[in-house]
């Protein structure tokens, strides 16, 4: 039985990396795996690229749910990295996709932003995603990280703003609650 799953994590929680893994796993067992992004994710345009260097062509979540379903019936998974970045119609097309075709889809994304406030794809993937798994990392104190933290050029966290900056290491770093509160991004 297909299952719609939702993987998040706070940044550097590997993410990205996971995915990649799960695409490849498939492939080494002669498997379709279909790899998309959300558009609005400008990095490495039709590319899927970790922090650690591993990356993968792939194609886009807009031009995913223009596909007919015979079209998708040739995948046997679908694989969403950045699936924080989806709209609620394109997160229900997922759900169409699992149950009615049978195809598992693994989104992988951020549970919050960086004012702790959940993203649209988030905030559906949690209501209607089957599974449910958080991605570990940890803060520079060693505390399990939860918290997206945007800083700017002098090392500042910032707390107002749009919601969505893309941006890697240089924007944004993971931290615990408490540091997050105390805004505190490292020891002093």
């Amino acid at each position: 039985m297909a299952k719609l799953y939702f993987r998040h994590g706070a940044m550097g929680s590997s993410k990205t990396a996971n995915a990649l893994m799960v695409a490849y796993n498939y492939y080494e067992r002669g498997k379709q795996a279909l790899l998309v992004k959300p558009g609005l994710d400008t990095r490495d345009p039709g590319v899927v690229r970790s922090r650690m260097g591993l990356e993968q062509p792939c194609g886009y979540v807009e031009d995913l749910v223009r596909m007919t379903d015979e079209e998708l019936c040739a995948y046997d998974c679908i694989i969403v990295d950045e699936a924080q970045f989806c709209k609620k119609s394109e997160v229900e097309f997922f759900v169409h996709i699992v149950d009615d075709l049978e195809i598992p889809v693994i989104c992988y994304g951020l549970r919050t932003d960086f004012r702790r406030e959940l993203f649209e794809g988030s905030l559906w993937l949690l209501a209607w995603a089957d599974v449910i798994e958080e991605l570990k990392t940890v803060c520079w104190c060693g505390r399990g990280a939860t918290c997206n933290t945007r800083f700017d050029e002098k090392g500042k966290i910032i707390r107002e703003g749009e919601q969505v900056v893309v941006g890697g290491n240089d924007h944004y770093t993971a931290l615990c609650r408490k540091h997050y509160r105390e805004g505190k991004l490292g020891p002093e």
